[in-house]
């Protein structure tokens, strides 16, 4: 309410000062003989004295706008009640304008003629139908951005809830992942077993308070992937040869959490967990002022029947890449014996989730 108050505050006073220089500049033939003062205090007082007929039409004109937008259709009495507005504004500006203000304010300097003189009554209609129409398209324009910033944040409110939505399914897919590699290992009786369970404790801990934040350093994202390796090397033992290279100039650079595991995962087991003999997973992660750019390979059989297909992890962060970052590019190549993702990030251009232009 005191936001419409204050648009229609400035609105008339846009006009009245609009309308006093223009007063004030007719006025400037007619009394050459007066000072500037009272020149001005003429202007004003015409300017405000014949306000209240613009003012009548200009607001009824804006109630009916109002609600024929929200019925969306035109309201069939609303048509002659305008005409009947239009009349008694320009009959009350008229009334003003010849028994007052001529007369007694500006002394009749020039002859008004007839009360209902037919070229003055159109003069006034097209001084009231002015300020109305500008009302109108002002009303107009508020209403359209308002209307574009409601969609807006519709739309936002709808990409943050599917974002949160992907992060909860990412955190118990991994967990499952996980838990499987802990079954595995108890099944064999391994010694590990204990080892395991304590570093899953560790990656769980990081799943509980640090993947809830919007954005982590990337240090932290890297010691989580780190403790992840860690954690497959005790299940695959000599099987598996794990390269992890590091180039970061900046590690307290934002990052969403999470957002590199997924493929990680993805590596272990459609690469490593099925693969009959040796295998191994090179992984690259470097960072040059605010460019990410990531790399994983992994080897995989030979035989080709092996499809790589993630529906939760590989899809889910995908979409987390198009919500979060506009400015990322991501290349997959499956080929017979390896499995290769390159993925660049511009981590300085991810203030707000991706929207449409607007």
């Amino acid at each position: 309410m005191k936001n419409r108050v204050r648009l229609h505050s400035i609105f008339w006073l846009a006009y009245l000062v609009h309308e006093l220089a223009l007063e004030y500049a007719w006025f400037n033939s007619y009394f050459p003989n007066v000072t500037v003062g009272e020149r001005l205090w003429l202007a004003f007082r015409t300017v405000l004295w014949l306000l209240p007929g613009k003012v009548l039409f200009t607001y009824f004109l804006l109630w009916a706008v109002g609600r024929a937008v929200n019925r969306n259709r035109i309201i069939p009495w609303l048509i002659p009640a305008s005409i009947l507005a239009i009349v008694l504004s320009v009959a009350l500006y008229r009334l003003i304008l010849y028994y007052y203000l001529v007369p007694i304010v500006l002394h009749n300097p020039w002859s008004e003629g007839a009360l209902w003189n037919p070229r003055r009554i159109l003069g006034h209609f097209v001084d009231i139908g002015f300020v109305a129409a500008c009302a109108v398209a002002m009303k107009f324009l508020r209403m359209n951005w308002l209307s574009r910033m409601r969609e807006k944040k519709l739309l936002q409110e709808k990409l943050e809830a599917e974002l949160k939505f992907l992060r909860t399914q990412t955190n118990p897919h991994f967990l499952f992942n996980t838990l499987n590699n802990i079954y595995a290992l108890a099944r064999k009786k391994s010694d590990n077993t204990a080892d395991v369970v304590m570093k899953l404790s560790k990656l769980l801990r990081f799943m509980l308070y640090e993947s809830r934040k919007e954005r982590i350093p990337v240090s932290a994202e890297i010691r989580m992937i780190e403790d992840y390796l860690e954690l497959e090397k005790i299940r695959y033992n000599e099987r598996l040869t794990i390269q992890f290279e590091k180039d970061i100039d900046d590690s307290t650079q934002q990052i969403a959490p999470l957002l590199l595991l997924p493929f990680i995962e993805n590596a272990f087991k459609h690469g490593a967990s099925e693969t009959r003999f040796d295998s191994f997973i090179h992984i690259g992660v470097g960072l040059k002022e605010g460019h990410l750019k990531f790399c994983i390979e992994n080897s995989k059989e030979e035989n080709g029947i092996t499809t790589v297909t993630d529906n939760i992890g590989l899809s889910n962060v995908k979409r987390q890449l198009e919500l979060m970052y506009q400015e990322h590019t991501l290349q997959v190549d499956n080929q017979k014996d390896r499995f290769t993702v390159h993925l660049t990030i511009n981590l300085n251009n991810d203030a707000t989730l991706s929207l449409p232009y607007y």
